[in-house]
């Protein structure tokens, strides 16, 4: 359990990764996670954030003009800025594009590509042919496609496969919406978007991936983040509820409860 903290603490990741790190199953990385947040770990999945959907979904179908606040709900263009804050946080967590120290990692055995011993799709696992197309950025400003050696863009290669694992989560919130008659999707923002490392650092880029004078980006980041207001706001809608079968109203309940109990279940007794 300790060491599923450490890794979650270094990395937003998938049960299928913990597994293949640990040597374990996922179904034993699933009932591990199910027992840190039983004792109070907070960890958000997919699945957490997809019951936030639903329950705002929901409630925007019965607040007038779909203004869900009144409702104790949260505001599908707040999830949205929670969404732009997290992937591209987590982006920079996979390290630069183009990177001398991934392509000496993986000569070393110490880095490998998502499934390197499993998937019929690696049939090169030196990696030593080939190469991967990246974006520079050049000092007028164009943006271009540039090819780097196979191995100096692992980082890269690792990031596209979680990438395409956060448009199938996407995929699923976005039926919620589907599923209550609404018009309204969540997206993805662009991967050049908020970056603190890369070809992208620093660099004034809105969640489309159109760059932005500093001026104007300043205006609107409140729009593309979470703001002062917003934050308040969720931190506020964070009360206990004790009472078995009850939740939260800014949450769905859970198709199951934790390790196969009741939905109702006791699970937490104040004394």
């Amino acid at each position: 359990l300790f060491r599923i903290v450490q890794m979650l603490r270094r990395r937003v990741t998938t049960a299928e990764r913990l597994a293949r790190a640990l040597e374990v199953s996922p179904r034993t990385v699933y009932r591990d996670i199910r027992d840190l947040m039983g004792s109070g770990v907070p960890i958000v999945g997919e699945t957490g954030v997809g019951r936030v959907v639903q329950r705002t979904a929901e409630l925007m179908q019965q607040a007038p003009s779909e203004d869900v606040r009144a409702f104790g709900g949260i505001p599908l263009d707040i999830i949205q800025k929670y969404i732009n804050e997290w992937f591209s946080s987590s982006l920079d967590l996979f390290g630069g594009e183009d990177s001398s120290n991934a392509a000496a990692y993986f000569a070393s055995g110490l880095k490998g590509r998502y499934k390197e011993a499993t998937s019929t799709k690696i049939t090169d696992h030196v990696a030593l042919q080939g190469s991967y197309t990246i974006e520079e950025i050049r000092p007028d400003g164009r943006i271009v496609d540039k090819d780097i050696p196979l191995r100096r863009a692992m980082n890269l290669v690792l990031r596209d496969e979680y990438v395409e694992d956060c448009e199938r989560a996407l995929e699923r919130w976005n039926r919620s919406l589907q599923a209550a008659g609404l018009p309204n999707r969540l997206s993805l923002p662009s991967q050049r978007f908020n970056r603190a490392q890369g070809v992208y650092e620093r660099m004034p880029f809105d969640p489309t991936g159109r760059l932005l004078s500093p001026e104007d980006y300043g205006v609107r980041r409140p729009d593309f983040l979470p703001t002062a207001s917003d934050l308040s706001y969720v931190r506020n809608l964070m009360v206990a509820v004790y009472e078995p079968g009850k939740y939260a109203n800014w949450i769905a309940p859970p198709k199951k409860g934790i390790n196969g109990l009741a939905v109702d279940f006791e699970y937490v007794r104040r004394v």
